[in-house]
C-alpha cells in the first residue's frame, strides 16, 4: 500500500446520516488524488459514471480523468457538495467535468441523465453504472417493503434502463458494471442488496452477449470490504469497527485500489475482456 494512503487495518466505530460525505470518513479515503498516475489510456474518452460523487465512484472519475478522459457524474441531489469536490479534482487533471443531479430510480431518470450526458459531453463512450443502494438490518421480518423496491430500483433497474437507452451510443465502447463480492459471500444483513449485485452479475452477461456483435465490451467489477460514505452510513457502528480486517489482506480497500479495475476494463489493454466479473476483495474468493 502507498506510504501516502490512511491505514485502513483497524477502522474505529462511526456513523453517518445517510447518504453520508467523504469529508467525515475516519481514516479519509484515497481516491487517486495524489497516488494515480495517468498513462494515457483514456485520451479522448468520455464517461457517464454513476454514484460518481465519492467513494469508487469518485475514484473512477478521478482516475479516468488522470487517464485523459472527460467524465460526466450522475449523483443524487443531496450529495451535491461531494459532487463539487469530484469536479474540482477531475478539473484539476484539465479535464471536462459535467454534474448530472438525478435519483436513478425511474426509467424516465435515466433516460434523461442519459441523453443529457450526450449532449453536454458530445457523445458516451464509457458507461459505468456504480450508483447503489443499501441499508442494513439483522432480521428479514425488519428488512421494510418500500426499501425493498428501492434496492431493486437503483441497483438493477437503473443499469437496464441506462443501457438500454445508451446501447447504440456506446457501440464499440464499454460498459463497466459495479456489483459486489456479495454476489457470491452474501451477509444476511444485506438480504435485497446482496440480491441485487447477483442480478447484476446474471446482466452483464447477457449484455455482453447482445452487445457483442456492436463491438461494445461488458464487464462487472466486484469489489470486497472498500471504505467509503456508503459504510457508515448505512451500517451501525459496531458493524463499522474493524470493517474489512477479515480479508486475507487483513483490511479494507481505499476507492483507488478498485478504480485501476475500471480503468483497465475501460481501456484498450482490455480489448478482449468481455462478460467477466472482476473480483477486488482483498483476497476473499469469489467464485
Amino acid at each position: 500500500m502507498s506510504p501516502d494512503r490512511a491505514d485502513l487495518s483497524a477502522i474505529p466505530p462511526q456513523t453517518q446520516d445517510w447518504p453520508g460525505t467523504t469529508a467525515e470518513l475516519d481514516p479519509p479515503a484515497d481516491h487517486g488524488e495524489s497516488t494515480w498516475t495517468g498513462r494515457e489510456r483514456l485520451t479522448g474518452r468520455r464517461a457517464l459514471i454513476t454514484g460518481g460523487d465519492s467513494g469508487i465512484g469518485r475514484a473512477v472519475a478521478v482516475t479516468f480523468a488522470k487517464e485523459g478522459a472527460d467524465v460526466a457524474v450522475a449523483h443524487l441531489p443531496q450529495e451535491q457538495a461531494d459532487a463539487e469536490q469530484t469536479k474540482a479534482l477531475v478539473e484539476a487533471e484539465g479535464r471536462r467535468c459535467v454534474l448530472l443531479p438525478a435519483d436513478l430510480r425511474t426509467h424516465e431518470a435515466n433516460v434523461q441523465v442519459a441523453r443529457d450526458a450526450v449532449e453536454q459531453l458530445g457523445g458516451v463512450d464509457v458507461l459505468v453504472c456504480n450508483a447503489a443502494y443499501q441499508m442494513t438490518h439483522d432480521e428479514l421480518a425488519e428488512f421494510p417493503a418500500d426499501q425493498v423496491v428501492r434496492t431493486f430500483e437503483t441497483n438493477v433497474f437503473g443499469p437496464f434502463w441506462l443501457v438500454r437507452e445508451l446501447a447504440d451510443e456506446l457501440a464499440g465502447g464499454s460498459v463497466i458494471v459495479t456489483t459486489s463480492i456479495q454476489a457470491m459471500e452474501p451477509s444476511s444483513h444485506l438480504l435485497d442488496y446482496a440480491a441485487t449485485k447477483a442480478a447484476l452479475n446474471n446482466l452483464v452477461v447477457n449484455l455482453a452477449a447482445e452487445l457483442g456483435p456492436a463491438g461494445t465490451r461488458v464487464n462487472a467489477v466486484a469489489p470486497g470490504p472498500i471504505w467509503t460514505p456508503l459504510i457508515p452510513a448505512t451500517m451501525a457502528a459496531d458493524k463499522v469497527e474493524g470493517f474489512g480486517a477479515d480479508t486475507p489482506l487483513g483490511r479494507a480497500g481505499h476507492p483507488v485500489e478498485v478504480a485501476a479495475a475500471y480503468v483497465f476494463l475501460a481501456s484498450d489493454e482490455a480489448s478482449y475482456v468481455s462478460g467477466t466479473v472482476l473480483g477486488v476483495t482483498g483476497g476473499k474468493p469469489i467464485f
